[in-house]
């Protein structure tokens, strides 16, 4: 499955809510989905983007280690069924909007948590979250300044 199709799919389980371990779960597949596109992006993606994305790589793999793994079936692990990464602009686009929902999912979460050791994930898991955001902005960026040839001349 192509990575923006999988990103939806995604955000699609995100938004439909359930209970704490439901989306603490849509959480970690996000974060897994995030780290697998950014290992494509980094051996495969354009050169300017590799850096970024090794750093991308590692943040979404804290996300996911800070938080207890669910158990998944071969056919549930969405990360695994990335088959076409695709332009790397849309990708990046739609990952920047899901990591930004994970962290708001994350905030509900811990806002609501019963326990201190959920809390404790949970705001581990938003720094991760809102690093690999920043990296994926950071990537989008690159991609801008390396489309557009001309500088862009200051107001004044």
């Amino acid at each position: 499955m192509d990575a923006v199709r999988l990103i939806v799919t995604s955000r699609r389980a995100l938004a439909a809510g359930g209970g704490v371990r439901e989306r603490l779960t849509e959480v970690w597949q996000a974060q897994a989905l995030a780290q697998a596109i950014g290992s494509r992006l980094a051996v495969a993606g354009p050169p300017e983007l590799r850096g970024e994305a090794l750093g991308l790589t590692e943040l979404a793999g804290r996300g996911c280690g800070v938080l207890d793994t669910p158990e998944l079936g071969p056919d549930e692990l969405r990360a695994a069924r990335l088959a076409e990464l695709g332009e790397p602009h849309p990708v990046l686009m739609h990952l920047g909007g899901l990591l930004g929902e994970v962290g708001i999912a994350l905030v509900g979460i811990a806002s609501s948590a019963e326990d201190e050791a959920t809390y404790w994930q949970c705001m581990e898991a938003i720094d991760a979250a809102d690093e690999s955001r920043d990296r994926v902005l950071e990537m989008l960026r690159k991609l801008t300044t390396h489309d557009d040839p001309l500088p862009q001349r200051e107001a004044g």
